[in-house]
């Protein structure tokens, strides 16, 4: 999962060497959280939040069949 959230960001923004995604584990769930270059974040997150909610929809569709969900945390 952190290699398809990594490919999509570095896609995304205009500095992929600074994107950087940590997978932090818990009982029934796991977090990715994504960290880009302060002047791409904009570009991650879209008008209105539209490019992160599309993201968060592709992993969903790849979890679908895990047992732990995607956990959407805001910020």
């Amino acid at each position: 999962m952190e290699e398809l959230i990594t490919y999509i960001a570095k896609s995304l923004v205009d500095y992929p060497d600074q994107v950087e995604v940590r997978k932090i584990p818990g009982g029934h769930t796991v977090v990715y959280e994504l960290r880009v270059a302060e002047a791409d974040r904009g570009r991650v997150i879209g008008k209105n939040g539209q490019t992160i909610q599309a993201i968060r929809t592709i992993l969903k569709a790849a979890t679908a069949s895990d047992y732990k969900p995607v956990l959407e945390v805001p910020g």
